[in-house]
C-alpha cells in the first residue's frame, strides 16, 4: 500500500475563459513535477468544471505546497481555495 497526497483546487466560475494565458506555465510546472516522479496524475473535473484534482506520489506536504505557491492558477485567482489530504491506495 502506498500513500499519496491529493491536492484539490476549487475553481472560479469563469476558469475555462481565464486559464488560456496561464496554461503553459501551469502545465510546465505540472510536467516538471511529473518528470521528477512527484505528480502521478492531474486534471479538472467536468460537468461542471469547478474543481481540479492533482494526485501526488509523495507524503511530503512541502512538495505539494511549493507547487501551489508557484502555480499561476493560484497566483492569478483562478483557484478560490485548495486542500491537501492524504490518500491511501487500496488498488492500483
Amino acid at each position: 500500500m502506498r500513500t499519496y497526497l491529493l491536492l484539490e483546487y476549487q475553481l472560479v466560475d469563469d476558469y475555462l475563459e481565464r486559464r488560456a494565458s496561464l496554461r503553459a506555465e501551469h502545465l510546465g510546472l505540472a510536467g516538471e513535477a511529473h518528470a521528477r516522479g512527484e505528480l502521478a496524475l492531474a486534471g479538472a473535473l467536468t460537468e461542471p468544471v469547478d474543481r481540479a484534482v492533482l494526485v501526488w506520489s509523495t507524503d511530503d506536504r512541502s512538495i505539494v505546497e511549493s507547487f501551489v505557491a508557484a502555480d499561476p492558477y493560484v497566483r492569478e485567482g483562478l483557484v478560490t481555495s485548495w486542500t491537501i489530504r492524504p490518500w491511501n491506495e487500496v488498488l492500483s
